[in-house]
């Protein structure tokens, strides 16, 4: 399975009504989110679960009611799921979430999932493959980068199929600029590697960031859980206008 052009990021595991009132919380939200989106033209949801107080949730069978309640309800639509520790999950428990969860595309960062022995981390990756369950390896950086390479076998990581994330910028940190791109793209050069890649970009220039990722091959992700903000500076009212504002950036 190919990543989509357009993913759209709705919610992620921090932010909140007060931040925005259409953050999508409950499941019934998300799934009118994906609903709307999906007509704005995403292709894909990248979903997070909340629990009861809105918190960041990793849990099996909520994930699997969800996607089920997603793949009936937007039937176009596909899928992914975040295994995001967040401070609150070890390896084991991220793991247990992306082969329980029913999802055919999974997120995964590289950095969080190596905290496991090898042997561990190899026997994943196996189970992930015997399951057909399709992983999104994410990179914040160069050292993410490398990590991935010692830690991938060779055809995978040479694999055109091998899916990648490229994080630009952080919550916490500065916002991301197109720039940001450059160090992950001399990578790909000086390793001679073409993987299925997309860029999701923190800050108020993510619309900036994602057109010019578009206009080096990559695909896009988008939504409330890297920025608020629409390509014109201003605030989005929902998620679906920001997947009509990147459609019209990059056609």
């Amino acid at each position: 399975m190919p990543l989509p052009r357009i993913m759209v990021a709705p919610n992620g595991a921090r932010l909140q009504k007060v931040d925005h009132p259409a953050i999508p919380l409950t499941d019934a939200e998300v799934i009118t989110c994906a609903q709307a989106c999906f007509k704005a033209g995403a292709d894909a949801i990248h979903a997070h679960i909340r629990d009861a107080d809105g918190q960041h949730l990793l849990d099996a069978a909520r994930y699997r009611a969800l996607v089920a309640a997603l793949n009936k309800d937007v039937p176009g639509m596909a899928v992914q799921i975040t295994t995001e520790a967040v401070g609150r999950y070890e390896p084991a428990h991220q793991v247990q979430v992306a082969l329980e969860a029913g999802a055919d595309m999974v997120s995964v960062s590289i950095r969080e999932l190596c905290r496991a022995d090898k042997a561990a981390v190899q026997a994943f990756l196996n189970d992930c493959a015997d399951r057909k369950i399709t992983l999104q390896f994410i990179l914040y950086d160069a050292a993410d980068c490398a990590l991935l390479a010692r830690t991938l076998p060779t055809e995978t990581l040479n694999d055109p199929a091998l899916q990648l994330l490229f994080v630009l910028g952080r919550y916490s940190q500065t916002p991301a600029q197109p720039e940001d791109l450059t160090p992950f793209l001399d990578w790909l050069s000086d390793e001679a590697l073409s993987p299925d890649w997309a860029v999701c970009a923190f800050g108020p220039d993510e619309a900036k960031c994602l057109q010019h990722a578009a206009r080096k091959g990559g695909k896009c992700r988008t939504g409330f859980e890297n920025s608020l903000h629409l390509s014109n500076g201003s605030i989005a009212p929902d998620n679906a206008a920001k997947v009509t504002d990147l459609k019209a950036l990059i056609g």
